[in-house]
Protein backbone atom coordinates (compact mmCIF):
# COMPACT_ATOMS: atom_id res chain seq x y z
CA UNK A 1 0.00 0.00 0.00
CA UNK A 2 0.76 3.90 -0.05
CA UNK A 3 2.15 4.26 2.83
CA UNK A 4 3.34 7.44 3.58
CA UNK A 5 7.44 6.69 3.44
CA UNK A 6 6.74 4.60 0.63
CA UNK A 7 5.21 7.34 -1.10
CA UNK A 8 7.87 9.76 -0.63
CA UNK A 9 10.65 7.23 -1.48
CA UNK A 10 8.65 6.22 -4.88
CA UNK A 11 8.16 10.01 -5.48
CA UNK A 12 11.98 11.03 -4.46
CA UNK A 13 12.77 7.94 -7.22
CA UNK A 14 12.06 9.80 -9.84
CA UNK A 15 14.86 12.20 -9.51
CA UNK A 16 17.73 11.37 -12.29
CA UNK A 17 20.00 13.59 -14.17
CA UNK A 18 20.98 12.84 -17.70
CA UNK A 19 23.07 14.41 -20.64
CA UNK A 20 21.66 15.89 -23.29
CA UNK A 21 21.14 14.20 -26.06
CA UNK A 22 17.74 13.21 -28.93
CA UNK A 23 15.87 10.57 -28.09
CA UNK A 24 13.91 8.26 -30.79
CA UNK A 25 10.73 8.99 -31.78
CA UNK A 26 8.83 5.93 -29.78
CA UNK A 27 5.38 6.90 -31.51
CA UNK A 28 6.77 4.57 -34.29
CA UNK A 29 8.72 1.20 -34.16
CA UNK A 30 12.23 1.03 -33.63
CA UNK A 31 14.19 1.13 -36.83
CA UNK A 32 15.41 -2.00 -37.94
CA UNK A 33 18.26 -3.53 -39.22
CA UNK A 34 18.59 -6.29 -41.81
CA UNK A 35 15.96 -9.09 -40.10
CA UNK A 36 15.37 -12.37 -40.77
CA UNK A 37 12.74 -14.54 -42.11
CA UNK A 38 10.91 -16.84 -40.26
CA UNK A 39 7.92 -19.29 -40.26
CA UNK A 40 6.55 -19.80 -36.33
CA UNK A 41 4.57 -23.36 -36.54
CA UNK A 42 2.61 -25.01 -33.86
CA UNK A 43 1.31 -22.77 -31.72
CA UNK A 44 -1.98 -21.47 -30.46
CA UNK A 45 -2.16 -17.99 -30.72
CA UNK A 46 -4.62 -15.55 -28.59
CA UNK A 47 -6.83 -13.78 -30.30
CA UNK A 48 -8.60 -12.05 -27.09
CA UNK A 49 -10.78 -14.56 -26.32
CA UNK A 50 -9.20 -17.64 -26.72
CA UNK A 51 -6.43 -19.43 -28.41
CA UNK A 52 -6.09 -21.10 -32.22
CA UNK A 53 -4.03 -23.17 -33.55
CA UNK A 54 -1.75 -21.23 -36.63
CA UNK A 55 0.96 -20.87 -38.49
CA UNK A 56 2.72 -17.46 -38.88
CA UNK A 57 5.08 -15.73 -40.31
CA UNK A 58 7.62 -12.87 -39.60
CA UNK A 59 8.88 -10.47 -42.51
CA UNK A 60 10.88 -7.28 -42.17
CA UNK A 61 9.24 -7.33 -38.68
CA UNK A 62 5.89 -7.76 -39.25
CA UNK A 63 3.38 -10.71 -39.20
CA UNK A 64 2.37 -12.35 -42.52
CA UNK A 65 -0.51 -15.04 -42.71
CA UNK A 66 0.93 -16.23 -46.32
CA UNK A 67 4.10 -17.53 -46.09
CA UNK A 68 7.32 -15.88 -47.95
CA UNK A 69 9.47 -16.76 -50.83
CA UNK A 70 12.16 -17.12 -48.61
CA UNK A 71 12.07 -18.49 -45.03
CA UNK A 72 15.49 -18.30 -43.14
CA UNK A 73 14.01 -19.89 -39.94
CA UNK A 74 11.43 -22.62 -39.05
CA UNK A 75 10.48 -22.40 -35.34
CA UNK A 76 8.37 -25.14 -33.88
CA UNK A 77 6.47 -24.27 -31.15
CA UNK A 78 5.18 -27.74 -30.27
CA UNK A 79 1.78 -26.45 -29.02
CA UNK A 80 2.91 -23.52 -27.12
CA UNK A 81 0.63 -20.84 -26.42
CA UNK A 82 1.24 -17.11 -27.94
CA UNK A 83 0.46 -13.91 -26.82
CA UNK A 84 1.25 -10.35 -27.21
CA UNK A 85 4.10 -9.03 -24.65
CA UNK A 86 2.55 -6.97 -21.72
CA UNK A 87 2.07 -3.48 -20.86
CA UNK A 88 3.01 -1.21 -17.95
CA UNK A 89 0.87 1.72 -18.55
CA UNK A 90 2.57 3.75 -15.20
CA UNK A 91 5.84 3.58 -14.32
CA UNK A 92 8.87 6.50 -13.19
CA UNK A 93 11.24 3.73 -12.98
CA UNK A 94 12.36 3.74 -16.84
CA UNK A 95 14.83 5.98 -15.51
CA UNK A 96 19.11 6.85 -16.31
CA UNK A 97 19.26 5.47 -12.64
CA UNK A 98 21.86 3.01 -11.31
CA UNK A 99 19.20 0.41 -11.20
CA UNK A 100 18.27 1.01 -14.71
CA UNK A 101 20.02 -2.50 -15.89
CA UNK A 102 18.39 -4.51 -13.42
CA UNK A 103 15.03 -3.09 -14.26
CA UNK A 104 14.88 -3.68 -18.04
CA UNK A 105 16.28 -7.13 -17.59
CA UNK A 106 13.45 -8.06 -15.26
CA UNK A 107 11.09 -6.32 -17.58
CA UNK A 108 12.44 -8.57 -20.83
CA UNK A 109 12.03 -11.60 -18.22
CA UNK A 110 8.80 -10.82 -17.11
CA UNK A 111 7.57 -10.24 -20.89
CA UNK A 112 6.28 -6.30 -20.60
CA UNK A 113 7.82 -4.41 -23.38
CA UNK A 114 5.94 -1.38 -23.44
CA UNK A 115 6.19 0.80 -20.90
CA UNK A 116 4.15 4.44 -20.04
CA UNK A 117 6.53 6.98 -18.23
CA UNK A 118 4.32 9.75 -17.21
CA UNK A 119 6.39 11.81 -15.41
CA UNK A 120 10.67 12.27 -16.49
CA UNK A 121 13.34 15.19 -16.14
CA UNK A 122 14.09 15.83 -19.91
CA UNK A 123 17.70 15.47 -19.39
CA UNK A 124 16.95 11.68 -17.98
CA UNK A 125 15.05 10.69 -21.03
CA UNK A 126 17.41 11.89 -23.21
CA UNK A 127 20.08 10.29 -21.48
CA UNK A 128 18.18 7.15 -22.22
CA UNK A 129 18.50 7.21 -25.85
CA UNK A 130 19.95 4.31 -27.71
CA UNK A 131 19.17 1.79 -24.16
CA UNK A 132 15.55 2.10 -24.67
CA UNK A 133 13.26 2.36 -27.94
CA UNK A 134 15.56 0.25 -29.74
CA UNK A 135 14.55 -3.37 -30.81
CA UNK A 136 16.25 -5.26 -28.44
CA UNK A 137 15.10 -3.37 -25.63
CA UNK A 138 11.89 -2.33 -24.20
CA UNK A 139 9.83 0.83 -25.84
CA UNK A 140 9.02 3.73 -23.83
CA UNK A 141 6.46 6.71 -23.84
CA UNK A 142 7.97 9.80 -21.63
CA UNK A 143 5.83 12.16 -20.68
CA UNK A 144 8.56 15.34 -18.73
CA UNK A 145 7.00 17.69 -16.29
CA UNK A 146 3.82 17.42 -15.32
CA UNK A 147 1.38 20.78 -15.38
CA UNK A 148 0.11 22.17 -11.82
CA UNK A 149 -1.05 25.00 -9.90
CA UNK A 150 1.42 26.89 -7.33
CA UNK A 151 2.13 24.50 -4.41
CA UNK A 152 0.81 21.51 -6.41
CA UNK A 153 1.56 17.80 -6.54
CA UNK A 154 4.89 17.33 -7.18
CA UNK A 155 6.08 20.61 -5.51
CA UNK A 156 6.79 19.03 -2.37
CA UNK A 157 9.23 15.88 -4.12
CA UNK A 158 10.94 18.69 -5.86
CA UNK A 159 11.57 21.01 -2.30
CA UNK A 160 12.89 17.49 -0.52
CA UNK A 161 15.35 17.26 -3.38
CA UNK A 162 16.79 20.86 -3.11
CA UNK A 163 16.72 20.85 0.30
CA UNK A 164 18.92 17.85 0.59
CA UNK A 165 21.00 19.25 -2.66
CA UNK A 166 20.75 16.11 -5.30
CA UNK A 167 18.39 19.19 -7.22
CA UNK A 168 19.23 22.41 -8.83
CA UNK A 169 16.64 25.04 -8.77
CA UNK A 170 16.05 24.66 -12.94
CA UNK A 171 15.79 20.53 -12.48
CA UNK A 172 12.15 21.68 -10.36
CA UNK A 173 9.75 24.54 -12.50
CA UNK A 174 10.33 23.81 -15.61
CA UNK A 175 11.49 20.45 -16.01
CA UNK A 176 10.23 18.28 -13.20
CA UNK A 177 7.11 20.28 -13.28
CA UNK A 178 5.17 23.50 -14.66
CA UNK A 179 3.81 25.78 -12.47
CA UNK A 180 0.37 27.81 -13.88
CA UNK A 181 -1.62 29.81 -11.70
CA UNK A 182 -3.81 31.19 -14.37
CA UNK A 183 -4.83 31.46 -18.45
CA UNK A 184 -1.99 33.43 -19.39
CA UNK A 185 0.53 31.57 -17.88
CA UNK A 186 -0.72 28.62 -19.30
CA UNK A 187 -0.51 30.14 -22.82
CA UNK A 188 2.93 31.30 -22.34
CA UNK A 189 4.44 28.23 -20.69
CA UNK A 190 2.68 25.17 -23.06
CA UNK A 191 4.69 26.20 -25.84
CA UNK A 192 8.14 25.84 -23.82
CA UNK A 193 6.74 22.62 -22.38
CA UNK A 194 6.25 21.27 -26.06
CA UNK A 195 9.74 22.55 -27.00
CA UNK A 196 11.23 19.84 -24.83
CA UNK A 197 9.12 17.31 -27.06
CA UNK A 198 7.54 15.50 -24.55
CA UNK A 199 5.66 12.37 -26.27
CA UNK A 200 2.26 13.31 -24.13
CA UNK A 201 1.21 15.74 -21.50
CA UNK A 202 0.99 14.98 -17.78
CA UNK A 203 -1.43 17.57 -15.54
CA UNK A 204 -2.11 17.25 -12.54
CA UNK A 205 -5.86 17.21 -10.99
CA UNK A 206 -6.02 16.81 -7.24
CA UNK A 207 -9.38 17.35 -4.78
CA UNK A 208 -10.08 19.67 -7.91
CA UNK A 209 -13.48 20.23 -6.77
CA UNK A 210 -11.85 21.95 -3.36
CA UNK A 211 -9.15 23.83 -5.67
CA UNK A 212 -10.07 27.42 -4.28
CA UNK A 213 -10.39 26.26 -0.82
CA UNK A 214 -7.10 23.98 -0.90
CA UNK A 215 -5.16 27.07 -2.75
CA UNK A 216 -5.57 29.02 0.26
CA UNK A 217 -4.88 26.35 3.00
CA UNK A 218 -0.83 26.16 3.66
CA UNK A 219 -1.81 22.45 4.76
CA UNK A 220 -2.51 21.78 1.45
CA UNK A 221 0.36 22.26 -0.23
CA UNK A 222 1.20 18.68 -2.11
CA UNK A 223 -2.04 17.87 -2.01
CA UNK A 224 -4.07 20.02 -4.38
CA UNK A 225 -3.05 20.11 -8.70
CA UNK A 226 -4.03 22.81 -11.63
CA UNK A 227 -7.26 24.92 -11.59
CA UNK A 228 -9.77 23.02 -13.24
CA UNK A 229 -10.75 25.28 -15.08
CA UNK A 230 -7.37 25.71 -17.34
CA UNK A 231 -7.92 22.27 -18.47
CA UNK A 232 -10.23 22.34 -21.44
CA UNK A 233 -7.78 25.36 -22.44
CA UNK A 234 -4.74 22.74 -21.91
CA UNK A 235 -6.06 19.97 -23.96
CA UNK A 236 -6.94 21.59 -26.59
CA UNK A 237 -3.89 23.14 -27.05
CA UNK A 238 -2.06 20.04 -26.45
CA UNK A 239 -4.20 18.01 -29.33
CA UNK A 240 -3.77 20.81 -31.59
CA UNK A 241 0.14 20.31 -31.14
CA UNK A 242 -0.08 16.47 -31.56
CA UNK A 243 -0.08 15.30 -27.61
CA UNK A 244 -2.46 13.59 -25.52
CA UNK A 245 -3.17 14.35 -22.36
CA UNK A 246 -2.83 11.89 -19.29
CA UNK A 247 -4.50 13.41 -16.22
CA UNK A 248 -3.10 12.32 -12.60
CA UNK A 249 -6.32 12.18 -10.53
CA UNK A 250 -7.32 11.13 -6.50
CA UNK A 251 -11.25 11.63 -6.23
CA UNK A 252 -14.08 10.84 -8.06
CA UNK A 253 -14.62 14.46 -9.05
CA UNK A 254 -11.32 14.62 -10.34
CA UNK A 255 -11.99 11.85 -13.00
CA UNK A 256 -15.56 13.73 -13.42
CA UNK A 257 -13.70 17.06 -14.37
CA UNK A 258 -11.03 15.42 -16.31
CA UNK A 259 -13.51 13.47 -18.55
CA UNK A 260 -15.78 16.07 -19.33
CA UNK A 261 -12.14 18.30 -20.42
CA UNK A 262 -12.03 15.61 -22.93
CA UNK A 263 -8.54 14.52 -21.26
CA UNK A 264 -7.24 11.33 -23.11
CA UNK A 265 -5.80 8.75 -20.20
CA UNK A 266 -7.00 8.57 -16.69
CA UNK A 267 -3.43 7.79 -14.93
CA UNK A 268 -5.10 6.28 -11.88
CA UNK A 269 -8.48 5.12 -10.71
CA UNK A 270 -10.11 6.75 -7.94
CA UNK A 271 -8.81 6.50 -4.26
CA UNK A 272 -5.75 3.99 -5.25
CA UNK A 273 -4.24 5.57 -2.31
CA UNK A 274 -6.77 6.74 -0.07
CA UNK A 275 -6.91 9.96 1.38
CA UNK A 276 -3.44 12.05 2.36
CA UNK A 277 -3.24 10.20 5.82
CA UNK A 278 -3.46 7.02 3.18
CA UNK A 279 -6.87 5.94 4.73
CA UNK A 280 -10.91 5.89 3.18
CA UNK A 281 -12.65 7.21 5.96
CA UNK A 282 -15.21 8.45 3.24
CA UNK A 283 -15.08 5.87 0.59
CA UNK A 284 -18.03 7.88 -0.69
CA UNK A 285 -15.80 10.71 -2.45
CA UNK A 286 -13.57 7.99 -4.13
CA UNK A 287 -16.79 5.38 -5.85
CA UNK A 288 -17.35 5.98 -9.65
CA UNK A 289 -20.98 7.07 -11.11
CA UNK A 290 -22.35 5.25 -13.57
CA UNK A 291 -22.79 8.62 -15.97
CA UNK A 292 -19.00 9.45 -15.25
CA UNK A 293 -18.30 6.10 -16.37
CA UNK A 294 -20.57 6.08 -19.63
CA UNK A 295 -19.09 9.51 -20.59
CA UNK A 296 -15.41 7.82 -20.35
CA UNK A 297 -17.11 5.22 -22.70
CA UNK A 298 -18.23 7.38 -25.13
CA UNK A 299 -15.08 9.18 -25.73
CA UNK A 300 -12.99 6.96 -25.20
CA UNK A 301 -10.84 7.93 -22.21
CA UNK A 302 -8.13 5.27 -21.27
CA UNK A 303 -8.37 4.76 -17.45
CA UNK A 304 -5.00 3.68 -15.98
CA UNK A 305 -5.17 0.67 -12.82
CA UNK A 306 -2.23 1.60 -9.99
CA UNK A 307 -4.43 -0.36 -7.75
CA UNK A 308 -2.28 -2.62 -6.50
CA UNK A 309 -0.46 -0.67 -3.41
CA UNK A 310 -3.71 -2.02 -1.60
CA UNK A 311 -1.61 -5.60 -1.77
CA UNK A 312 0.67 -5.01 0.72
CA UNK A 313 -1.67 -4.00 3.31
CA UNK A 314 -1.82 -6.94 5.54
CA UNK A 315 -5.61 -8.36 5.68
CA UNK A 316 -5.07 -9.53 9.27
CA UNK A 317 -2.99 -7.00 10.44
CA UNK A 318 -2.99 -3.35 11.48
CA UNK A 319 -4.23 -2.09 8.62
CA UNK A 320 -6.62 -4.61 7.84
CA UNK A 321 -9.59 -2.33 7.83
CA UNK A 322 -8.16 -0.21 5.83
CA UNK A 323 -7.28 -3.47 3.23
CA UNK A 324 -11.00 -4.30 3.18
CA UNK A 325 -12.43 -0.66 2.08
CA UNK A 326 -9.51 -0.06 -0.72
CA UNK A 327 -10.93 -3.81 -1.78
CA UNK A 328 -14.40 -3.35 -1.26
CA UNK A 329 -14.04 0.24 -3.38
CA UNK A 330 -11.61 -1.03 -6.06
CA UNK A 331 -14.31 -3.78 -6.62
CA UNK A 332 -17.00 -1.44 -7.16
CA UNK A 333 -15.39 0.91 -9.03
CA UNK A 334 -13.88 -2.02 -11.41
CA UNK A 335 -17.57 -3.25 -11.68
CA UNK A 336 -18.97 0.35 -12.83
CA UNK A 337 -15.62 0.59 -15.50
CA UNK A 338 -16.59 -2.83 -16.66
CA UNK A 339 -20.32 -2.38 -17.05
CA UNK A 340 -20.37 0.58 -19.17
CA UNK A 341 -17.35 -1.10 -20.98
CA UNK A 342 -14.45 1.25 -20.12
CA UNK A 343 -11.69 0.59 -21.91
CA UNK A 344 -8.82 -0.42 -19.13
CA UNK A 345 -5.09 -0.21 -19.68
CA UNK A 346 -2.65 -2.05 -16.13
CA UNK A 347 -0.19 0.17 -14.68
CA UNK A 348 1.03 -0.12 -11.48
CA UNK A 349 3.35 3.22 -10.45
CA UNK A 350 5.45 0.64 -8.49
CA UNK A 351 9.04 1.69 -8.78
CA UNK A 352 10.41 -1.08 -8.17
CA UNK A 353 8.56 -3.70 -10.30
CA UNK A 354 6.56 -3.67 -13.19
CA UNK A 355 2.57 -4.85 -13.97
CA UNK A 356 2.84 -8.17 -12.82
CA UNK A 357 1.85 -7.61 -8.82
CA UNK A 358 -0.19 -4.89 -10.77
CA UNK A 359 -2.12 -8.23 -12.32
CA UNK A 360 -2.01 -10.55 -9.01
CA UNK A 361 -3.47 -8.03 -7.07
CA UNK A 362 -6.52 -7.25 -9.60
CA UNK A 363 -6.87 -10.75 -10.40
CA UNK A 364 -7.45 -11.02 -6.51
CA UNK A 365 -10.68 -8.81 -6.70
CA UNK A 366 -12.36 -11.70 -8.96
CA UNK A 367 -14.34 -8.81 -11.31
CA UNK A 368 -11.96 -9.33 -14.47
CA UNK A 369 -12.09 -12.80 -15.83
CA UNK A 370 -8.75 -14.74 -16.62
CA UNK A 371 -9.20 -13.54 -20.46
CA UNK A 372 -9.80 -10.06 -19.64
CA UNK A 373 -6.98 -9.65 -17.55
CA UNK A 374 -5.42 -11.13 -20.16
CA UNK A 375 -6.36 -9.27 -23.33
CA UNK A 376 -6.09 -6.07 -21.39
CA UNK A 377 -2.41 -6.70 -20.33
CA UNK A 378 -1.09 -8.35 -23.87
CA UNK A 379 -3.64 -6.53 -26.25
CA UNK A 380 -5.39 -2.78 -24.52
CA UNK A 381 -2.34 -1.91 -22.72
CA UNK A 382 0.62 -1.98 -25.32
CA UNK A 383 -2.11 -0.26 -28.04
CA UNK A 384 -2.78 2.90 -25.35
CA UNK A 385 0.65 3.48 -25.25
CA UNK A 386 1.27 3.57 -28.67
CA UNK A 387 -2.22 4.32 -30.13
CA UNK A 388 -0.54 5.08 -33.78
CA UNK A 389 0.83 2.12 -33.75
CA UNK A 390 0.13 -1.39 -35.37
CA UNK A 391 0.79 -3.90 -32.25
CA UNK A 392 -0.78 -5.49 -29.79
CA UNK A 393 -2.27 -8.37 -32.09
CA UNK A 394 -1.99 -11.38 -34.26
CA UNK A 395 -3.40 -9.39 -37.76
CA UNK A 396 -1.75 -8.76 -41.30
CA UNK A 397 1.12 -6.30 -41.11
CA UNK A 398 1.33 -5.82 -37.59
CA UNK A 399 4.60 -5.56 -35.66
CA UNK A 400 6.00 -8.33 -35.11
CA UNK A 401 6.27 -8.87 -30.77
CA UNK A 402 5.17 -11.96 -29.24
CA UNK A 403 5.47 -14.27 -26.09
CA UNK A 404 5.18 -18.00 -26.11
CA UNK A 405 4.33 -19.32 -23.19
CA UNK A 406 4.44 -23.20 -22.01
CA UNK A 407 0.91 -23.70 -20.64
CA UNK A 408 -2.45 -22.04 -21.16
CA UNK A 409 -3.08 -18.73 -19.28
CA UNK A 410 -6.83 -19.37 -19.76
CA UNK A 411 -6.47 -22.70 -17.66
CA UNK A 412 -3.81 -21.31 -14.94
CA UNK A 413 -2.75 -17.96 -14.67
CA UNK A 414 0.62 -18.03 -13.59
CA UNK A 415 0.92 -19.79 -17.15
CA UNK A 416 2.17 -16.36 -17.67
CA UNK A 417 5.41 -16.51 -15.77
CA UNK A 418 6.62 -19.36 -17.87
CA UNK A 419 7.65 -17.89 -20.79
CA UNK A 420 9.68 -20.37 -24.25
CA UNK A 421 10.05 -17.57 -25.90
CA UNK A 422 10.44 -13.99 -26.72
CA UNK A 423 10.04 -12.31 -29.81
CA UNK A 424 9.93 -8.06 -30.43
CA UNK A 425 10.27 -6.40 -33.99
CA UNK A 426 10.95 -9.59 -35.18
CA UNK A 427 13.71 -10.40 -33.37
CA UNK A 428 14.12 -13.17 -30.75
CA UNK A 429 15.08 -11.55 -27.14
CA UNK A 430 16.96 -13.42 -24.57
CA UNK A 431 15.82 -12.99 -20.60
Amino acid sequence: MWSPARLVCALACWLSVGTAARAQNPAHPPAMGQARTYAITGGHWFNGTRFVRDTWYVVQGRFRHAPPARIDTTIELDGAFVVPPFGEAHNHNIDSTSRLAGLLTRYRQDGVFFVQNPSILPASRDALTGVVNVPASLDVTFALGGLTGPGGHPWLVAKRNLDRGAWTVAQTDGAFYWTVANRDELEAKMPQLLAQRPDFIKVFLLYADEYARRLADSSSIGWRGIDPALLPVLVTRAHAAGKRVVAHIETAADFRIAVQAGVDQIAHMPGFRGDERVRLPVPSRYLLTEADARLAMQRGTVVITTLGGAATLDPAGPDSSTRRALDVLHRENLRTLQRQRVRLAIGSDTYSDDSRDEVAYLRTLRVLSDTTLLRIWAMDTPRAIFPSRRLGRFVEGFEAHLLALDCNPLMRFDCTTSIRLRMKAGQLLTP
